[in-house]
C-alpha cells in the first residue's frame, strides 16, 4: 500500500502543468465552514491543509513553549489509540498526517488515497479533536524539544536569531522563540497542553485547501465531520507588534573562528500596494542568488563570504526586511560595510532598467514552479486565504509583477531602505566590532 501511495504520488506531480493555471472553487459546508477547493479526478489521491491562525503567539503568559509542545503531541496518541497504535493506523492506511507550528499559525497537512478517504479522515479528526496528551508521551516529545533547545544554544545562527528577535520585538510573542525556553518547557503540564489546545483549535481562526479526487458535494460533509466539533472561538490574537530594534550593531560574544551575522530594519506588509515593487527590489539587493547586488559586492569582489542574502518578513502582526551573513571574524566588519554601503547606494538610487527586467522575469517565471503537487497547491490556498487575497489571485499575480515599473521601485527603495536603521547582530569574535546604538 505505501509503495502504491508513492508510485500515485509520483504521477501525480508527472501530470500537473508546469504551470500556474487552478481552477478554484468556494465550498461552504452545511456547518458553515469555508473551503478552497481545487477538484482533480484523474488520480484517486486528496490533499488537505488546515491552518489555525495565531500559532504559537497564542501562548499564555508564563507559558512559552506550550503550544510547540502541545503540537508536537497531536501524532502521539488520540481516542482510544497510543502514539504506536497512532503510527500504525496512519502507516496501514498509505496515509501522511503533519501537523506545524510557527509564529502565526498551527499547520496541518494530509494526504491520502481516495479509497481510504473515510478512515484516513476519522484518524485525523481524531487527532486534533481527541488527542490523548498521555503523560508518557508528554515526557518524551519535552525532552525532544529540550534536547533541541540545548543544541541551539550551541549554535550561532539560533544565537543571532533570538538576539534578534529579542531587540526588535521586546515582550511581544515574536521576541521570544516560540519552542519557549529551558525553563518554560520543563515546567509545562498536561493542563497546559489542554489550555493550549483550546486557544488554537477553534473555527474562528480555521483556513482550509483542499487538492485532488474529491468532489464540492462530497468535501463540505467531510469537513463538518472532521472539524464540526472544534469551539466557534479560540484565545484573543496577540496585538501588533512594535518594531523596536534601532540602527547599530549588537555584538554576542561566541568563541567560534566565523562570525555570524542578522541584520535587518522595517519592512513592508504583503497587503501593502508597494509589495510587489518591494518584492522586485529585494530581488535585486539580495534574493537573486549570485546576480544580487549583495552576493556580488561582499563575495564575488571581495571574497567575503560564501552566500549573503535579504529576504522580506511580512508576519501577521510586523513587517521586517532581513538579511543575513557569515564570514571570518577578522573580515566580518568588512562585510558589514559593504553590506550597509550598498543598503545606501540602493535606498538613493534604486536599481537600472536591466536589473528590473531580470529581477521581474526571475519572479514570475518561478512562481509557476510552486504548483508542483496536490500538497503545495492546498498550502498556497491557505495562505492566499489568511492573507485576504481574491480567489483568482494566482491567475493574477504575475500581471502585478509585470506592471511594476521602474519608478515604483526607485521610489519604494527611497521610501523603505532606511541605512541609519539597519542593525546588525554579529554572533562570534569579531574583530573591529563592538556593539553600538546608531551608525
Amino acid at each position: 500500500m505505501i509503495r502504491l501511495f508513492a508510485a500515485l504520488t509520483v504521477a501525480l506531480f508527472a501530470s500537473l502543468p508546469a504551470r500556474a493555471e487552478v481552477e478554484i472553487q468556494e465550498v461552504v459546508s452545511p456547518g458553515g465552514i469555508t473551503a478552497w477547493l481545487v477538484q482533480e479526478p484523474s488520480i484517486p489521491f486528496m490533499a488537505l491543509e488546515l491552518r489555525f491562525r495565531g500559532g504559537a503567539s497564542l501562548d499564555a503568559p508564563g507559558k512559552r513553549g506550550a503550544i510547540n509542545l502541545m503540537t508536537g503531541l497531536l501524532e502521539e496518541g488520540s481516542g482510544d489509540l497510543d502514539s504506536r497504535a497512532f503510527a500504525r493506523e496512519v502507516e496501514a492506511l498509505a496515509a501522511s498526517l503533519g501537523y506545524d507550528v510557527g509564529d502565526d499559525s498551527l499547520s496541518v497537512s494530509a494526504r491520502f488515497l481516495t479509497e481510504n478517504r473515510a478512515a484516513a479522515v476519522e484518524l485525523l479528526r481524531k487527532s486534533i479533536i481527541e488527542p490523548s496528551f498521555d503523560q508518557e508521551a508528554l515526557d518524551r516529545v519535552r525532552g525532544q524539544v529540550l534536547t533541541g533547545l540545548r543544541s541551539d544554544a550551541q549554535d550561532p545562527n539560533k544565537i543571532a536569531r533570538a538576539a534578534f528577535d529579542e531587540l526588535a520585538f521586546g515582550d511581544h510573542p515574536y521576541g521570544s522563540n516560540y519552542r519557549g525556553t529551558i525553563d518554560s518547557v520543563n515546567a509545562l503540564t498536561r493542563e497546559d497542553m489542554l489550555a493550549a489546545h483550546r486557544a488554537v483549535f477553534a473555527k474562528d481562526r480555521l483556513y482550509v485547501g483542499a487538492v485532488g479526487d474529491i468532489t464540492p458535494e462530497e468535501l463540505g460533509p467531510l469537513l463538518d465531520e472532521l472539524l464540526g466539533a472544534l469551539p466557534d472561538e479560540g484565545a484573543p490574537q496577540p496585538g501588533p507588534a512594535e518594531i523596536l530594534i534601532e540602527g547599530g550593531t549588537t555584538v554576542v560574544p561566541f568563541d567560534t573562528p566565523q562570525s555570524v551575522a542578522i541584520f535587518g530594519q522595517a519592512g513592508i506588509e504583503q497587503d501593502d500596494p508597494d509589495f510587489f515593487a518591494a518584492r522586485v527590489l529585494n530581488q535585486v539587493l539580495g534574493a537573486g542568488g549570485f546576480e544580487s547586488r549583495l552576493m556580488t559586492e561582499v563575495r564575488e569582489k571581495r571574497g567575503l563570504t560564501y552566500g549573503v542574502y535579504s529576504f522580506l518578513v511580512p508576519q501577521d502582526h510586523a513587517a521586517t526586511y532581513q538579511g543575513q551573513v557569515a564570514s571570518a571574524n577578522e573580515r566580518i566588519a568588512e562585510a558589514v560595510s559593504v553590506i550597509r554601503d550598498e543598503w545606501a547606494q540602493a535606498a538613493a538610487d534604486g536599481v537600472t532598467q536591466e536589473e528590473l527586467d531580470a529581477a521581474k522575469l526571475y519572479v514570475t517565471g518561478a512562481y509557476p514552479l510552486r504548483f508542483d503537487g496536490n500538497a503545495p497547491i492546498a498550502r498556497i490556498m491557505v495562505g492566499m486565504q489568511m492573507l485576504g487575497l481574491p480567489i483568482d489571485y494566482i491567475a493574477t499575480r504575475n500581471e502585478k509583477v509585470e506592471a511594476v515599473m521602474l519608478d515604483d521601485v526607485r521610489r519604494v527603495a527611497g521610501e523603505m531602505l532606511d541605512p541609519e536603521s539597519l542593525h546588525f547582530v554579529v554572533v562570534g569574535q569579531p574583530e573591529g566590532l563592538e556593539t553600538t546604538v546608531g551608525n
